[in-house]
């Protein structure tokens, strides 16, 4: 079953209450997703340990419910 952009948002401000997510569907049928993530809780790791802050949030819905999510992160501007 597809998942909703608005669950995996909830699910990942579970995790980062302070971030800005853009999601976008982009086959049009609920499996396949970009997200841009920005949030301070990012400053001080790396890509991999921001990457997986969010696909940890998404609680092992990857491969299952969502098929695939081509993920950008970021830490806010001053």
């Amino acid at each position: 079953m597809p998942m909703d952009a608005g669950e995996i948002e909830k699910l990942i401000k579970d995790v980062l209450p302070d971030a800005e997510i853009v999601i976008k569907d982009l086959a049009g049928d609920g499996d396949h997703y970009a997200a841009h993530v920005i949030s301070a809780k990012f400053k001080g790791k790396t890509r991999v340990q921001q990457h997986r802050l969010v696909f940890d949030a998404l609680q092992g819905r990857m491969g299952d419910a969502l098929h695939a999510l081509a993920l950008t992160t970021a830490i806010p501007e001053d």
